[in-house]
């Protein structure tokens, strides 16, 4: 599996912040893998997240884009390789359900791969649940349902990295769960995969690759199992759990100590 997006060394410091908020931070994106980021809140996730997405400006540390540094990119080439679903994804006009969707596609526009718009805004409606408001104002969905559009904005943008950040945040179980296979799924298609979740269990289940993060600090990389062991997870939440197995999928199964 090639490495598709990295970083190395990476460090972030906001103008007169006392500390960094995420120091000497590496990570690697594989094809073919889901890599889950978790941590506890403030523990930089979403600034890792942005450093990959090239929102965010490290103050030392390299990011490169199939080998290649991710600053050198020119933004049109960015948004043909990378996709970015934020936390937050207000849209301010009377777009349609439809219209939004359909802006996943304007890396492409004037280009052979335009041809395709139709069928990935459709397929990308259809993923995501959201066909039957396709003509309904953005502005008058529920946060899920509005989740649910900027997820389909992304997946129509039909590109071979995914970045997710916290997807699963405002839905109810069942689109969670479709969220996760989705992710799930384009992975074995062959992208890379990347999402910020607070659910461990979501990750045990669904991710290859997991990274912990706290206090701005890389604590573990390595597969689900590996890093979210209960000592860990204690150690780093501050909060005592047990780890069962599912008896069906044998996958670990995170549970509070109460």
């Amino acid at each position: 599996m090639s490495i598709r997006l990295s970083a190395h060394g990476v460090t972030v410091r906001p103008d007169a912040a006392p500390a960094p908020i995420l120091e000497n931070a590496d990570l690697e994106l594989r094809s073919g893998e889901v890599h889950a980021l978790v941590g506890p809140n403030g523990a930089g996730k979403s600034t890792l997240f942005g450093v990959l997405a090239g929102d965010i400006l490290p103050a030392s540390g390299s990011v490169e884009l199939d080998g290649a540094p991710l600053a050198s990119i020119p933004p049109k080439d960015l948004a043909r390789r990378r996709a970015v679903l934020l936390q937050q994804n207000a849209v301010a006009f009377a777009f349609t359900v439809e219209q939004v969707v359909r802006m996943g596609r304007a890396p492409w526009a004037r280009t052979t791969r335009e041809d395709a718009d139709d069928d990935l805004v459709d397929a990308a409606m259809a993923a995501t649940d959201i066909a039957a408001l396709r003509h309904r104002a953005v502005r008058s969905l529920s946060g899920g349902e509005r989740a649910r559009v900027a997820l389909a904005r992304v997946l129509a943008q039909d590109v071979g990295i995914l970045l997710l950040d916290e997807p699963t945040a405002a839905l109810d179980l069942r689109h969670q769960e479709e969220v996760l296979r989705i992710a799930r799924d384009r992975a074995t298609a062959g992208a890379a995969v990347a999402l910020v979740v607070h659910d461990l269990n979501a990750a045990l289940a669904y991710s290859d690759r997991a990274t912990l993060l706290s206090n701005g600090r890389v604590v573990a990389t390595g597969s689900p199992a590996e890093v979210l062991t209960a000592e860990r997870i204690e150690d780093v939440y501050g909060q005592p759990v047990d780890i069962l197995t599912h008896p069906v999928t044998g996958t670990g199964i995170v549970v509070p100590k109460r």
